[in-house]
């Protein structure tokens, strides 16, 4: 069956003069129904039977064969960091260097159908807040493609050395940063950088997240006790550390963070550059979740010092939780969508009338398969088609693939 771009007037390289009103035709829901899906001022209008919506304005994209879902979100980003795995020596940490990767990073997680990403950005040290000036730039270029925010992410808040990252954290929230963490496994007293984080957070109203290996019980207990009152949330990760602890430690390390509403983003693809590499084991997903800790998925390391070969994709992350962590397909998606989501702050995402118009379409028939060969993907944010990936695939004419009538989508013209 071709596989070739969906009709309708819907551009993946669309403006402002885009027309309002989507039509999305024959999409499959994760139900198996088949349905159209009407979008308006960027929120689901309507969902009803294939054929059933006549569309208000000829904008119609055919969804036939592709199976539509909530967005994806992306908890976990360094777009400051991202594409340097090839540099020669120390990146260039320039502002139009920085805004550069912060954008090229974050369409490319758009492509893969992240409509919004949280990036982890380093202040301080000889860059000082160029990084977050940079990326709050690429944020004000990316407005109407793709949601992007900002986290405040300084080396040191403790001691003498601590006070210049303390007052520039603060400058750094005055200036656009929606999100405040660090790393304070990196800090000689770890505590007294935590205390400092959510005090400043609940000052200025921000959320926290922060990076650590999830190895001392006895921090994360403290960290829990203190997070426990802090209203717009607390998110650590990527708590690796967690699945070396023994098995009741670990248990009642989880109840604690649960009964605090802590939420833990894991990274299935393996630690970023803001941790050192302590152990191949990612986090106990299976024991967070059935402490009740929600648990989101992100992707990490986009090609830099601490992966080279990252990809900032959600369904890649979703497939290695489903593959390696032994979640459920369904439950896997969750964690790279609705969970994601929750972390980030954001409104719940459904396929059904009056959501958000956040959504993914990807070419297949249900969960599993989508997550095993998510090739072709076409991108909804705000209610209009903001990125397209069309794959085509081929074989070449033989009697084995005819006479076993081998699935394809395109045909090779035949050879001389």
């Amino acid at each position: 069956m071709p596989d070739s771009h969906p009709h309708g007037h819907g551009s993946a390289h669309g403006s402002a003069a885009e027309p309002t009103s989507l039509l999305l035709a024959g999409a499959r829901l994760t139900d198996g129904r088949t349905v159209d899906v009407r979008l308006s001022g960027g929120r689901i209008q309507a969902v009803g039977t294939a054929g059933s919506l006549p569309a208000p304005t000829p904008s119609r994209v055919d969804l036939s064969g592709f199976l539509l879902l909530p967005a994806p979100a992306e908890p976990h980003a360094h777009g400051d960091t991202a594409l340097t795995a090839d540099t020669q020596g120390p990146a260039a940490c320039g502002a139009d260097e920085v805004q550069r990767r912060a954008t090229e990073a974050a369409l490319l997680q758009l492509g893969h159908g992240a409509t919004a990403v949280r990036s982890h950005v380093r202040i301080g040290d000889v860059h000082g807040l160029a990084p977050m000036e940079a990326v709050l730039q690429a944020r004000r270029s990316l407005r109407g493609l793709t949601d992007l925010t900002a986290v405040a992410m300084p080396r040191l808040l403790t001691g003498a050395a601590g006070a210049d990252g303390l007052a520039m954290l603060r400058d750094a929230v005055k200036m656009g940063a929606a999100v405040v963490g660090g790393c304070p496994d990196l800090d000689p007293d770890p505590t007294g950088f935590i205390e400092a984080v959510l005090e400043l957070a609940a000052e200025h109203g921000c959320p926290v997240d922060l990076h650590t290996d999830g190895d001392d019980p006895a921090r994360l207990a403290r960290l829990a006790a203190m997070a426990g009152g802090l209203r717009p949330g607390v998110t650590i990760g990527p708590c690796g550390g967690m699945s070396r602890l023994p098995l009741d430690m670990a248990t009642r390390t989880a109840d604690r963070l649960a009964a605090a509403g802590v939420r833990v983003t894991c990274l299935p693809q393996g630690d970023c550059a803001a941790l050192e590499r302590r152990g191949p084991r990612g986090a106990p997903v299976r024991l967070l979740r059935a402490a009740g800790v929600r648990v989101a998925a992100g992707s990490g390391a986009l090609r830099d010092a601490a992966n080279p070969v990252g990809r900032g994709d959600p369904l890649e992350a979703a497939y290695l939780l489903s593959s390696q962590g032994g979640l459920r397909p369904a439950d896997a998606y969750e964690a790279v969508s609705a969970a994601a989501r929750s972390a980030m702050g954001l409104p719940e995402v459904r396929v059904e009338a009056g959501f958000p118009a956040e959504l993914l379409a990807v070419r297949g028939d249900g969960i599993a398969g989508v997550l095993s060969l998510a090739y072709s993907r076409i991108v909804i944010h705000r209610g209009r088609v903001v990125a397209r990936t069309s794959a085509v695939r081929e074989y070449c004419d033989s009697a084995v693939a005819a006479a076993l009538d081998l699935p394809r989508q395109g045909r090779m013209e035949p050879g001389p």
